[in-house]
């Protein structure tokens, strides 16, 4: 598990419905935001392309979009994970895929895999925690949403810190990081109630200075 914990310190998750605040190519300004991000130490990305003024209703432009965001992960040996859509996620065999409680079924995604994914499973109760903590095909939980956030229309309740510290007093010792609301000035907190790292999107993908804001999610000064 020494390999996945490596790569959840900071998880930058998003897609062209989170840079509609720039002006141009919705597309274009991920790829753009997504290279900054690289070069500036992300450790893990996760393309989601979901919701309202998303690139969903165009499946031939999320692909080639995906695929861009791939072979820039590529070029920074950045693990490239797809969020719960299987058949692209497979079809351009990404590193791995991310599924929340009410997506397709682990079983299902490994049952049409030709190759092992790197396996996510979003949390958000301590009963699916204890539920999957022992589960050899998930390889890490997305604990969350920690804090309000505005990048999700449709999140669950806000679990709040203690949430992370409960999960770990039951010996879950499964990888985990966590989501919502994270930012630079409450990214030590999220560390030292147990989460391996923290999973971001507007944090980064408003971001005046992405090199900066990657830094003071990493901890580092």
């Amino acid at each position: 598990m020494n390999n996945i914990r490596s790569m959840l310190p900071v998880y930058f998750i998003a897609g062209t419905q989170d840079c509609r605040h720039l002006t141009g190519s919705p597309a274009e300004n991920l790829l753009n935001i997504l290279q900054r991000a690289l070069k500036a130490g992300i450790t893990c990305f996760q393309f989601r392309e979901k919701g309202t003024n998303s690139l969903a209703q165009d499946p031939p432009l999320k692909r080639r979009l995906a695929r861009q965001c791939q072979q820039l992960c590529r070029q920074f040996n950045v693990p490239f994970i797809i969020n719960d859509d299987i058949e692209l996620a497979l079809s351009i065999q990404a590193d791995g895929i991310h599924v929340g409680q009410k997506d397709t079924p682990v079983e299902s995604i490994l049952a049409r895999a030709a190759y092992k994914p790197i396996i996510g499973l979003s949390i958000n109760t301590l009963e699916q925690a204890v539920a999957n903590k022992d589960r050899p095909d998930i390889d890490y939980f997305g604990i969350g949403p920690i804090f309000a956030t505005q990048s999700k229309a449709d999140h669950a309740p806000i679990v709040g810190l203690e949430c992370i510290r409960q999960v770990r007093r039951l010996s879950v010792t499964k990888p985990c990081v966590a989501i919502g609301g994270i930012n630079e000035m409450n990214a030590s907190d999220v560390r030292d109630s147990g989460a391996d790292g923290v999973a971001v999107i507007s944090a980064i993908s408003q971001s005046a200075d992405i090199a900066r804001t990657v830094r003071a999610l990493a901890l580092q000064r």
